[in-house]
């Protein structure tokens, strides 16, 4: 019996007014793979995030996770995955643990363990010590790491992450990556994130999947990706072949700077 994709989309596709954000992309993610999506400013990668997390509907296509059909059982979906969105979810005046919490209690873990699995998701991050602190007095890798704790708190199987080391300094995000890697090794999550960092890809990620103006142009492993270019080829000179247009710049507009800069001021 062939087994079942972690996620699987078939043709989505995603139209705001006249603006077409998907173009039928499809894809497949194994069970307890690490699965990139990238691409420029606006090539559709939060799109194609908010879609699988059940935030947005595709105006075509479907899309499943572990089986389950997103737009026909949202719930039963959002219970099997965590999500740390790009918007800053922590809430700066209160506490680490009163944070995840929260996010125990929306994700209905019963009162009998609600204590003890916030504690242990916090000790997981190391932010035991810390848990009892404002979120606000924490460092930009601290607020990372306790919006993994808040997405992990209910033990899901997919973890998808959009944009997840933005804002960091070096240090910070190898200290997320070897979290995530400790993580998938002790409990096999599937991991979906998108990056604009493609060191992070070629040292990180399975595969990745490559989008432009809304479609797939490019899916396979970085070291494939990079030799089908030719000797001496890396995952920028991937990126830079699949993702810009002559007269495009791949760096996006005004608006996508901004908002960006937004959030890594937010993050730290």
């Amino acid at each position: 019996m062939e087994a079942t994709a972690a996620v699987r989309a078939e043709g989505l596709a995603k139209e705001f007014g006249s603006v077409r954000a998907l173009d039928g992309v499809s894809f497949e993610i194994a069970p307890g793979e690490v699965f990139a999506l990238l691409g420029p400013n606006g090539a559709g990668k939060s799109t194609t995030l908010r879609i699988l997390v059940t935030l947005a509907l595709p105006t075509s296509g479907r899309a499943e996770v572990f089986g389950v059909d997103v737009q026909r059982n949202p719930t039963k979906v959002r219970s099997m995955l965590g999500y740390v969105p790009q918007a800053l979810s922590v809430d700066g005046a209160l506490t680490g643990r009163d944070n995840v919490w929260l996010f125990a209690g929306l994700y209905d873990i019963p009162w009998a363990e609600r204590e003890t699995r916030v504690r242990a998701t916090l000790e997981t991050l190391g932010l035991g010590e810390a848990a009892d602190r404002p979120a606000s007095t924490y460092s930009g890798g601290m607020i990372r790491r306790l919006e993994l704790a808040q997405a992990l708190v209910h033990r899901p199987r997919l973890l998808v992450l959009d944009e997840p080391t933005v804002g960091l300094d070096p240090i910070a995000r190898d200290d997320f990556w070897t979290r995530i890697e400790e993580l998938r090794e002790s409990t096999g999550v599937t991991v979906l994130l998108s990056t604009h960092y493609m060191e992070e890809a070629e040292e990180h990620v399975h595969r990745v999947a490559l989008l432009h103006r809304g479609r797939l142009r490019a899916l396979d492993t970085p070291v494939a990706l990079e030799r089908g270019l030719g000797a001496g080829k890396n995952l920028e000179d991937v990126f830079r072949t699949f993702a810009s247009d002559e007269g495009v710049p791949a760096s996006g507009g005004w608006k996508d700077v901004r908002a960006v800069r937004r959030t890594a001021r937010r993050v730290g």
